[in-house]
């Protein structure tokens, strides 16, 4: 698995159960190797439309994603995931998106402190 899979991961929900999901992994994170990962749904009322980005089926990465239908990649729903909790990848997102994935969760963290 590297950087710009879309995988399965087995995620905590509400009722403290996992739930196998579709996640994108947008870093790799030091020493241990987990995954900075942000969640996918297909439930196109949960996007944040200036942070959350949509996938589409006519996109140019769609068919390689392994998406069924145009979703939601959420980067309102980040999470670091170990390994062990990452089923497998099924697909991945162009380069250029996930550049713009990264720059986009970048320029929101630091916007704020641009001014201080």
């Amino acid at each position: 698995m590297k950087e710009g899979n879309v995988a399965i991961a087995a995620l905590p929900q509400f009722d403290r159960q996992t739930k196998k999901r579709p996640v994108i992994l947008l870093r790799e994170m030091p020493r241990h190797r987990d995954f900075l990962v942000c969640g996918i749904s297909s439930q196109l009322l949960s996007r944040v439309p200036t942070f959350d980005e949509l996938i589409a089926v006519s996109d140019v990465d769609f068919a390689s994603s392994g998406l069924l239908e145009t979703s939601v990649v959420r980067l309102s729903f980040l999470m670091v995931l170990p390994r062990t909790q990452i089923v497998g990848a099924i697909g991945s997102i162009s380069p250029e998106r996930h550049r713009r994935l990264l720059g986009g969760l970048s320029t929101y963290l630091v916007r704020d402190l641009q001014g201080s």
